[in-house]
């Protein structure tokens, strides 16, 4: 309860982290956005601004004659025109529309200054805004009821080129702000959704990146169990036996023979088991140490030495080799363990008259170890089990023979340091095929054999 409780915990601050940071990536792209939505528009205001300034300046200046008068051609331009201290030229019954037509809509303003800076004329809703002349080019400014505005200003001139005044062509930011206004609102209302779904998301992410963790941790504990278990019977059995003979007035050779006998099968099991976790521990944290091996020499020394095993369990024990030699780049301590522990595995397997063979065969970048069986078979639904450390498919059948469990592990394990392949074949009651693929290192072995050859050359040969 504690361990799920503590997983629990480190999930929720993984996912609340997770979510933090990804609030934070969400608020600085939100930003960014919109900055980027800003100074994309108000760059087309100021072109939209210019271009309009720009057509107006061009269609007056040409046709003025006195500084600081309202010609004709202004008021054709700007029928709403308002000249100050005067009443308001009437607009006509069917005006001719212009393209600066959008003066007239609302959203535009023109006014008129002359040489000293006084306003002379105001065209457009800019009634409200300071009559006081500002010469810089662009200003953005607000009227006494704070509404925002953005103007452009310019010199007008005279036919025979002498300054007729000024200027200023501008448009309200009303529609600009409240565009703006709705691009707000709906970053702000979309990062708290965003939110949500990236803390759902973050908590079954957090889930995901637990697994492994968590799945590992199991392993360990059933690990823990096992080692705790395998650990206990001999020496459960050790203490019996003790117990025992302490319980017994007088011992005799014999006896005293036997209880020490039974004391050292059971001290010998705890040393193996000891001896098969530690090389499971090193070939999980320690590089293997490589050199030259002769696979053809291993499989025969080790068909001998099970001869006898075979013998006794009534199982033919046979191998088939090339004639060449296969030299391989690797521990070959190890190799002898990884294919002992097949030969054993099958023989305990393998139920009286069976047979079982061993394989050696090379392809182009591998040599190839097979060990095939007639024994009992395993079940589909384990052979992904099989490897695991402790599992056995048939518990009853491995403890009678003396197996703790680790021997397809270790075989495993061996296989993996020497980056090879394994695979497993299997049927139940017709047997079982065990496949190994150990890779050359060609390159590394002529390093190897030169190496050798340069400081033995007469001493040293390699097949």
């Amino acid at each position: 309860m504690n361990q799920n409780k503590l997983f629990n915990l480190t999930r929720i601050r993984l996912a609340l982290s997770y979510a933090m940071v990804m609030g934070l990536i969400l608020s600085l792209c939100g930003f960014g956005v919109y900055k980027a939505v800003f100074h994309a528009h108000w760059v087309t205001l100021d072109q939209e601004v210019e271009s309009v300034a720009g057509t107006l300046h061009d269609s007056i200046e040409l046709k003025l004659k006195q500084p600081g008068r309202i010609e004709t051609v202004i008021q054709e331009l700007l029928p709403n025109i308002c000249v100050v201290g005067d009443k308001c030229i009437q607009e006509q019954s069917n005006p001719k529309r212009h393209t600066l037509s959008a003066i007239n809509q609302g959203y535009y303003y023109v006014r008129f200054f002359d040489n000293s800076g006084r306003l002379i004329a105001i065209a457009g809703s800019a009634q409200k805004l300071s009559p006081v002349l500002n010469k810089k080019l662009w200003q953005t400014l607000k009227d006494s009821q704070g509404k925002s505005y953005h103007q452009i200003s310019f010199v007008l001139h005279t036919q025979d080129n002498r300054n007729w005044g000024y200027i200023q062509i501008g448009r309200s930011l009303q529609d600009f702000n409240s565009y703006l206004d709705a691009v707000k609102l709906i970053l702000a209302l979309g990062l708290p959704l965003a939110m949500g779904l990236v803390t759902v998301a973050s908590w079954w992410l957090a889930g995901l990146a637990m697994q492994p963790i968590y799945q590992s941790y199991r392993q360990i504990q059933q690990f823990t169990a096992d080692a705790a278990h395998e650990l206990r019977t001999p020496l459960a059995a050790t203490q019996a036996t003790v117990e025992s003979a302490l319980l017994m007035p007088q011992l005799d050779e014999t006896e005293v023979r036997d209880i020490l006998q039974t004391l050292q099968r059971q001290n010998l099991r705890l040393i193996t088991l000891v001896s098969d976790l530690l090389l499971l521990a090193r070939l999980d944290k320690q590089p293997t140490l490589q050199h030259e091996c002769c696979l053809n020499e291993i499989v025969s020394d080790l068909i001998e030495e099970f001869a006898a095993m075979a013998y006794s369990s009534k199982v033919t024990l046979t191998s088939s080799m090339l004639h060449e030699p296969i030299n391989i780049i690797s521990n070959c301590d190890q190799l002898y363990r990884l294919i002992s522990n097949l030969i054993v595995n099958a023989i305990q397997y393998t139920p009286t008259g069976g047979k079982v063979i061993v394989i050696l065969d090379r392809s182009e970048n591998y040599a190839v170890i097979q060990v095939e069986d007639s024994g009992i078979g395993i079940p589909q639904q384990e052979i992904p089990r099989i490897f695991d450390r402790f599992y056995r498919v048939n518990s009853d059948r491995s403890r009678s023979s003396g197996g703790s469990g680790l021997g397809l592990a270790i075989a495993f394990a061996i296989v993996q340091a020497h980056q090879g392949n394994f695979n497993v074949q299997s049927q139940l009651n017709k047997g079982s095929t065990f496949t190994v693929q150990l890779p050359f290192d060609v390159a590394r072995l002529d390093s190897i054999r030169s190496q050798f050859k340069s400081l033995y050359p007469s001493k040293l040969k390699f097949k």
